[in-house]
């Protein structure tokens, strides 16, 4: 079979998307694990979102979109958006909220284990609050919000780790040799 033929764009859009939600999952995850339960609830300011609250939308986000994924739109009734941006009152629910965080990604590895069974439904349309999408369209959406969010949430620990932060990627002035360690590597 030749590289072009649509079965081979369709696996490796698979491999590509899957790869950047299962990479800035496992990023977010890193990062919160360095929070502690009170670090959750900080805020850089007012306006400013704490870990807690980035990661209740996450969480929404992830059930609206892709419950019934191919069969509903994707803001679903019972989402209650700016309920998400509410700050927890405690951290005694942090724990509750880690556990909801986990169970909402599954979700969205059966849209994609759809997509390895069916890949002529990457430009199946789909609908988000009432607007029309490929599935492609709605997914590569989703991976943009989430490395954003994803973002926030390295930044927020790092800044309260402090001194005490170990990167999550190649540390500052360490590029030279990881670059090395990579050409020393056989390819893959």
């Amino acid at each position: 079979m030749p590289a072009s033929h649509p079965t081979d764009l369709a696996a490796a859009l698979l491999g590509t998307v899957s790869h950047s939600f299962r990479s800035y999952q496992a990023l977010a995850d890193k990062a919160l694990a360095r929070l502690t339960p009170e670090e959750w609830l900080w805020r850089p300011g007012p306006e400013s979102n704490s870990a807690a609250v980035i990661v209740q939308h996450l969480v929404g986000n992830l059930r609206s979109r892709f419950t019934d994924f191919w069969t509903a739109d994707g803001e679903k009734p019972d989402r209650h958006r700016d309920q998400e941006f509410e700050e927890p009152t405690t951290a005694a629910g942090i724990e509750a909220l880690r556990a909801q965080w986990v169970a909402a990604w599954p979700v969205l590895w059966a849209v994609l284990d759809h997509l390895e069974q069916h890949p002529e439904d990457w430009l199946r349309t789909v609908t988000i609050r009432q607007e029309p999408h490929t599935a492609l369209a709605a997914l590569q959406r989703q991976v943009t919000h989430y490395a954003y969010h994803t973002g926030q949430l390295v930044q927020l620990a790092k800044h309260l780790r402090g001194a005490e932060w170990e990167s999550l990627s190649i540390p500052r002035g360490q590029s030279e040799q990881f670059n090395a360690r990579m050409r020393d590597q056989p390819a893959r």
